[in-house]
C-alpha cells in the first residue's frame, strides 16, 4: 500500500476530527471506511492528535482522543467552548482554507464543518461557492511583460532594483528563470551577476527593465521558488511582543515563540538587514521590546526619523 504524505494526512485528520466529535463514538470499522485508512493509520492519527493543543499544554487546552471496545471518541479541549473573535481578513482567511477540506474523501457536506463555515460566511459577508478575486500587488505592465518576454526567450535582463531590506536601490543583470505570484506578490527567479548567485526579486520593486542581446542556458536544475530562505550565518533576534502584536508570528517566519507569563510571547526570528529590523521595531511600536540583539535599533531609527523632520 503506498505511503500518505503528510499534506494529505493532515487533510485527512482535519476532516476527520469534525466528523467523530460530532458522531459520538463511531465504530473504528466505520471512521477507517470513510475516511479510507487503516485501523493502524488511525490510531497514529489519533496518537497525533492527542498531542493538539495550546500552551502551557495543560488538559484543559489538549484535544483528548480515546479509542476503546471498538469505538472512537474525540472530544474538544475546553479552549474550543469559547467563541474565537476574529478580523474579517482573518475570518476570509480561514474560511479559504477551511473550505478545502470538504473536498477531503470522508468529509461530512452537512456536517459541522459544513454549518460552521456557513455561519462564518455569513459573517464574513460572502459566498463559499463564489470564485474570489484576488488582487496582486501591482507591478507596472512593462516589467512584468519584459520579464515574462525574457524568460520565454532565454534573454539576459538589466533592471534597476530597490531592495527593501537595505533601503537602497542598484543596478542588476539576471538571468531570469520563471515569473510567478506568491502571497500576493509577483517574483521573478533569476540568476544574478551582481552577487552571482540565485536570487528572487520581488517585481514590485523593479524601477526599470531592458532586455539585453546577450543570452542564456536554461537551468538543469530548477530553481527553489521559496520566497524566503533564512541563511546559517543571518543575524537572529528575540522580540517580546504584546497580544496585540500577534501578527507578526502570523506573517514573518519566526523560529521560535514561547508564550509569556503575563501574555503576550518571546519570539526569535531572523533579522538579516538591519533596515528591515528597525522598520518592524517602529511599526510595532511599544507592542515590542528586543531582548536579544540590537536593543537600540528602535530608539536610533526613531531618531534619524525625527531629526529629518526638524
Amino acid at each position: 500500500m503506498p505511503r500518505v504524505s503528510a499534506d494529505d494526512r493532515l487533510r485527512r485528520l482535519l476532516a476527520l476530527v469534525p466528523w467523530v466529535a460530532a458522531h459520538d463514538g463511531p465504530s473504528v470499522e466505520e471512521v477507517c471506511a470513510r475516511f479510507g485508512c487503516t485501523e493502524d493509520e488511525l490510531v497514529e492519527d489519533l496518537d497525533l492528535l492527542f498531542l493538539c493543543g495550546l500552551y502551557p499544554y495543560t488538559p484543559d487546552v489538549l484535544i483528548e482522543t480515546d479509542i476503546a471496545d471498538g469505538r472512537v471518541w474525540i472530544r474538544y479541549a475546553e479552549y474550543f467552548s469559547r467563541p474565537l473573535r476574529l478580523t474579517p481578513d482573518e475570518g476570509l482567511a480561514l474560511l479559504a482554507k477551511a473550505h478545502t477540506l470538504l473536498a477531503v474523501p470522508g468529509s461530512d457536506p452537512s456536517g459541522p464543518l459544513a454549518r460552521g463555515l456557513a455561519k462564518l460566511a455569513r459573517a464574513v459577508g460572502v459566498d463559499p461557492d463564489e470564485a474570489l478575486e484576488i488582487e496582486m500587488n501591482p507591478v507596472p505592465t512593462e516589467v512584468i511583460d519584459t520579464m515574462r518576454r525574457a524568460v520565454s526567450e532565454r534573454r539576459q535582463v538589466e533592471m534597476e532594483y530597490y531592495s527593501f531590506g537595505r533601503d537602497s536601490a542598484a543596478t542588476r543583470v539576471i538571468d531570469p528563470y520563471s515569473v510567478f505570484a506568491a502571497s500576493g506578490q509577483w517574483y521573478v527567479a533569476a540568476f544574478c551577476h551582481t552577487v552571482d548567485d540565485e536570487r528572487l526579486f520581488r517585481l514590485d520593486r523593479v524601477r526599470r527593465a531592458t532586455p539585453l542581446d546577450a543570452t542564456f542556458a536554461a537551468p538543469t536544475v530548477t530553481p527553489d521558488l521559496t520566497v524566503y530562505e533564512p541563511q546559517p550565518d543571518d543575524p537572529r533576534v528575540e522580540l517580546d511582543l504584546e497580544p496585540g502584536a500577534r501578527w507578526v508570528i502570523e506573517q514573518y517566519p519566526v523560529e521560535g515563540v514561547e508564550g509569556r507569563p503575563g501574555g503576550g510571547w518571546r519570539v526569535r526570528l531572523v533579522a538579516s538587514e538591519r533596515a528591515w529590523l528597525e522598520r518592524l521595531l517602529l511599526r510595532l511600536g511599544t507592542d515590542a521590546r528586543v531582548v536579544d540583539g540590537p536593543v537600540e535599533a528602535a530608539s536610533e531609527a526613531a531618531g534619524r526619523l525625527l531629526s529629518r523632520y526638524r
